[in-house]
């Protein structure tokens, strides 16, 4: 380095020295040219050997940074092959050209020279080259590879890549999301009904064997629970055991089961799951909505809640038949009431209308205008399914007040006091008229469905009965607690008793004992069963339609399966009737049916005995 500063004062010397002499040559040139000359050897004897002198100093200079570059490399060179961080250097094919120590270390059975970086990850280099790189596993640890190259993308001959160990930092993340309190709400299926069936000591003994199976459950666990009422329990459990219970299909609901009341009726539970929550609070709010939407489905089934949404497991038993009539009594005064502080009411089905869409529509309808309301159906007339009934009651009523409007006539006298009612349907998607529900401030639902997730959730009464046959079952009993302005006429008592039959398969499918109650409140009203079967007879037609659907299905696994080509106004007709016939035949436990709409839409109309255990 003293060398180096030396001949660099050198050349800086001679450089200025060679500078001077050629400013005075020129200086003696300009004023005697002869004066010049006899400086000229002195000049040349000057200029070369400061030239000399220059070109020793550099040639010794790049010898300098030449051994320089060489101890620079070899020390890269040391510095990389133990360096703690894992380096892989491949070329453009993917093959190791060089590793590190600690590579190798690593990777060990992976590294070897010309071996394909795919033995290590498969993933693309375009994901390497990325900011954040890609999150590998290899063997038992995880890595954060990442990608450089000398030019710009790896598209030179070579391209390096870093691994960093990240398995820590991986196994804690892990354990975190595993410890994390998830809330689980436990509810016995029709608690008091259940315990009608049999004795008092009977009904201690299940009582005592449902509480020792929950503690059993829970105790297998890190988790605790507490009986908050006589069919409630909460549980606070980690992740790590939540993920058990669904991978297991909720065995516990199994076990359950197992548990007998009678030869006919079986112990089941609901239970509504809060994950995903971040704190307690929200996971108990979670796990709320979940227990309301595995009730709404029927129960007998685990509801899911996350930030996400729902996902459901079990409900494979049928529910249990409510006898009480407490509920329909307080519903009907709180409607009532409701209606009377509104300035006009609107009642709403789902879109293509059935009989039990416009039958239980005409019954509440029917109801309040008895109680001096002005009540008002709102329908598309032409897209509707249950022509035949609309114009059966349209025929008998006053022309100056017709109950069936269009959507267009019942929004343009929406009132900010209106009340709209809907019916036969508890979903957003399926209304028949959604920008109707977007401006309703007061809004009912009266449904018996299995809840969906997109349910109305701004309503002001929620009266949902999964165990009910059917919606017009379901207005006929409130109908019951409207007193005399419940007696109504035998044409209206028709329309409900038609919207009962269509969905309980002529009283042969999901029929209760409050069905039958029902069907007799309405026959004392004056239905007449022939009336009402005249509403679901075909023309000839129809009738060929129907029958070539039902010829054209095949049996596979249990399942009556259709579908058809042709296109018409009446397939949405003839495709559920002919759903229904299918299910009629020996050994079929569910029915499919597929066909066009004339928009072009494909529609599935699916029909089951709820034996879904018993398919292949």
């Amino acid at each position: 380095m003293k060398n180096f500063y030396r001949d660099g004062g050198l050349v800086i010397s001679i450089g200025a020295l060679l500078t001077v002499t050629l400013v005075l040559a020129g200086t003696a040139y300009s004023l005697d040219s002869q004066v010049f000359w006899v400086f000229a050897p002195f000049i040349v004897l000057t200029a070369g050997f400061t030239v000399g002198k220059l070109i020793s100093a550099t040639r010794k200079t790049f010898q300098y940074f030449a051994v320089v570059n060489d101890e620079i490399d070899m020390a890269n060179n040391v510095s990389l092959y133990n360096f703690p961080l894992s380096i892989a250097i491949v070329d453009k094919n993917r093959r190791f050209i060089w590793f590190n120590k600690g590579f190798m270390k690593e990777f060990g059975d992976a590294a070897v020279f010309g071996n394909s970086l795919d033995a290590v990850t498969a993933v693309s280099m375009e994901t390497l080259f990325g900011s954040d790189g890609a999150k590998i596993r290899y063997a038992d640890k995880y890595y954060r590879a990442t990608a450089t190259a000398p030019k710009e993308k790896g598209t030179g001959e070579i391209i390096i890549v870093y691994f960093e160990d990240i398995t820590r930092e991986v196994v804690l993340d892990l354990e975190k999301k595993q410890s994390q309190p998830v809330v689980a709400i436990i509810m016995i299926d029709s608690y008091e009904e259940v315990l009608e069936s049999d004795s008092e000591s009977a009904g201690t003994a299940i009582t005592v064997q449902i509480d020792r199976l929950l503690d059993e459950y829970i105790r297998s666990t890190t988790g605790v629970i507490r009986k908050t009422g006589r069919d409630r329990f909460i549980a606070v459990v980690e992740e790590r055991h939540i993920q058990q219970l669904i991978e297991g299909k909720v065995k516990l609901l199994d076990r359950a089961r197992e548990i007998a009341v009678t030869d006919r009726i079986s112990v089941t539970l609901s239970i509504g799951i809060g994950r995903t929550g971040k704190d307690l609070a929200e996971s108990a709010v979670f796990a709320r909505q979940a227990l309301e939407m595995a009730l709404g489905r029927g129960g007998d089934q685990a509801a899911v809640k996350t930030k996400s949404g729902f996902e459901f497991y079990g409900g494979v038993s049928k529910g249990i038949e409510r006898h009480t009539k407490v509920r329909a009594r307080i519903i009907a005064n709180s409607l009532i009431d409701l209606a009377e502080k509104s300035d006009i009411v609107y009642i709403m089905g789902h879109r293509f209308g059935d009989l039990d869409s416009i039958g239980s529509s005409v019954g509440i309808a029917c109801g309040l205008r008895n109680l001096g309301k002005p009540a008002y159906i709102v329908i598309d007339k032409p897209a509707s399914l249950g022509g035949r009934l609309i114009e059966r009651v349209s025929e008998n009523e006053d022309e100056k007040a017709p109950m069936f409007i269009t959507p267009q006539k019942a929004n343009d006298a929406w009132t900010d006091n209106s009340l709209l009612i809907i019916v036969d349907t508890h979903n957003k998607k399926l209304l028949e008229d959604i920008g109707l529900y977007g401006g309703a401030k007061k809004v009912v639902v009266i449904d018996h469905h299995r809840k969906m997730v997109d349910f109305i959730e701004n309503a002001m009464i929620f009266h949902h009965e999964v165990n009910a046959s059917s919606a017009s079952e379901m207005v006929t009993e409130l109908l019951q607690y409207f007193g005399g302005a419940g007696r109504i006429t035998a044409l209206q008592a028709e329309a409900l008793l038609a919207g009962i039959m269509l969905d309980t398969k002529n009283f042969t499918i999901k029929t209760g004992v409050r069905t039958f109650e029902a069907a007799a409140f309405l026959r004392k009203l004056g239905a007449d069963t022939v009336n009402v079967k005249s509403l679901f007879t075909n023309t000839i037609e129809k009738y060929k339609q129907k029958v070539a659907l039902v010829g054209g299905a095949v049996i596979y696994k249990k399942c009556a399966i259709a579908s058809t080509e042709a296109v018409s106004d009446d397939m949405r007709i003839l495709a559920p009737q002919a759903a229904d016939e299918l299910l009629a035949i020996t050994g079929v436990d569910a029915s499919f049916l597929i066909y066009k709409t004339p928009n072009g839409e494909i529609s599935l109309s699916a029909r089951s005995f709820g034996n879904w255990a018993r398919i292949p």
